[in-house]
């Protein structure tokens, strides 16, 4: 699931200056934007790649569609999911969750500009001290900002484990592939 909608939305909707509604949508075409760009990044790479929104925009990419995806994932392809939920008040990080339980996925790999997560914001605080492990409680009743609530309670509710590392960092999502212990684990 891509992300990236909040550089814009989130700035208009919290300056006041947009209905809600319209700035979820607005972020929902910025993932889709972000989708087509890493399509197109990871198939100069090799991968072959598809990218299925929720949002329809059939003259761009395809719609969500569960089976097909599975199917696209038997191939050995890459499926890039964009749009979010097609829903406002829903954050990508809660459709990641969705999908990737939909999907059969084993955890939830949450890339960010960080190495993990903090107790407190590491870019402003740089004593903030970062954790190996938590459980869904300890996010939830912390309000660590990794992730929206609704994400952490569904990983909890379905017993899906969350990675959050950084996503920048060379190498780093070969690492989790191949199962080294990088950033921080909830479960």
């Amino acid at each position: 699931m891509v992300g990236g909608g909040n550089i814009i939305r989130g700035q208009i909707y919290q300056a006041g200056k947009m209905d809600r509604v319209s700035a979820d949508y607005m972020g929902m075409l910025a993932t889709i934007i972000n989708s087509l760009a890493l399509q197109d990044n990871l198939e100069r790479s090799g991968l072959p790649a598809r990218v299925m929104s929720a949002i329809h925009i059939d003259t761009l990419i395809e719609p969500y569609i569960k089976r097909e995806a599975v199917e696209y994932l038997k191939k050995g392809e890459v499926v890039v999911l964009a749009g979010g939920t097609g829903n406002p008040y829903f954050t990508t990080d809660t459709t990641a969750a969705l999908r990737a339980k939909e999907l059969g996925a084993e955890v939830v790999m949450k890339g960010t500009k960080v190495d993990g997560i903090y107790d407190d914001d590491p870019v402003k605080n740089p004593s903030a001290r970062m954790f190996d492990h938590l459980t869904y409680l300890e996010v939830l009743s912390r309000r660590l900002k990794v992730m929206d609530l609704t994400a952490i309670s569904f990983c909890l509710e379905n017993k899906l484990p969350i990675i959050v590392f950084h996503l920048l960092k060379d190498g780093n999502l070969k690492k989790i592939l191949i199962g080294e212990k990088i950033g921080t684990k909830v479960t």
